[in-house]
């Protein structure tokens, strides 16, 4: 089996600039993932435990990378779909390796190329990188981030990412700052960029803010596109009652996990 970690939304994400691409900084999780697995066969097949692909986006990622069109494909995702956790990216590359393509610049751009859309999902220290999501490409390399955790979950219906979607808040200005000397700092541009896409793009009256200051959290994060909502904190100081908090407000299949640090 190939396992592809997701992401649970990004620190950033939106516009360089008013008319420039869209490019993020994600937030890479590693209790969400795409496992898949291939047996070999003279017919065509895959099986998933959710409908995350049509057989001919599979079929089109095989040709792309010249492999053969044929085998028993079974795809296993542990993120919901349109939860802003790149589970059509991660399903992809799982499925592409499975099938014995190497991970580089072929496997990403024949993704790309399947979704007009992806998340730099392959790459070692993913939140390390600006990446342009509709060019497939690094605009920048980042310094690295203080440690943090993050408690979160899914919040409201799921939302599919629309590759010519580009209404997004400008954030060069969070860029020209980031990450910031302090975890605080870098939690307060997070939540800048936060902010800004959910007072552009709604839902109106999310709650995660208020919970993330009930909780003393340092800032809060989202899926810009998608139902992810997470608190970001310093290590080891994620209050015990936090989790029942988020699901009483609504937030599904809650998860805690680490990030950053050289």
């Amino acid at each position: 089996m190939t396992r592809v970690y997701g992401h649970f939304g990004e620190l950033l994400q939106g516009r360089i600039g008013s008319f420039g691409p869209v490019a993020l900084v994600t937030l890479p999780c590693p209790t969400l993932y795409a496992e898949a697995g291939l047996t070999q066969s003279s017919a065509f097949g895959l099986y998933q435990s959710q409908k995350a692909l049509a057989p001919a986006a599979l079929r089109h990622l095989l040709q792309d990378l010249a492999l053969p069109v044929r085998g028993k494909f079974f795809l296993r995702l542990s993120m919901p779909l349109g939860g802003g956790a790149g589970a059509s990216t991660a399903a992809l590359l799982a499925l592409g390796m499975a099938a014995g393509a190497q991970q580089g610049v072929a496997l990403e751009a024949a993704v790309l190329a399947a979704e007009g859309a992806s998340d730099p999902l392959l790459h070692a220290r993913p939140e390390r990188v600006l990446w342009a999501s509709r060019l497939g490409v690094v605009l920048e390399d980042l310094p690295p981030l203080p440690r943090f955790e993050v408690l979160g979950g899914f919040l409201g219906p799921g939302q599919r990412t629309d590759p010519l979607d580009h209404h997004f808040p400008d954030i060069s200005d969070l860029l020209a700052a980031w990450p910031g000397p302090d975890l605080a700092t870098m939690a307060n541009l997070v939540s800048q960029s936060a902010r800004r896409t959910l007072a552009l793009r709604g839902p109106a009256n999310d709650p995660t803010e208020d919970l993330a200051r009930r909780h003393g959290a340092l800032g809060f994060c989202i899926a810009h596109t998608g139902a992810a909502r997470g608190l970001i904190f310093a290590p080891r100081t994620v209050p015990q009652a936090a989790a029942a908090d988020l699901r009483a407000a609504g937030f599904s299949r809650i998860t805690q996990f680490g990030c950053g640090g050289l």
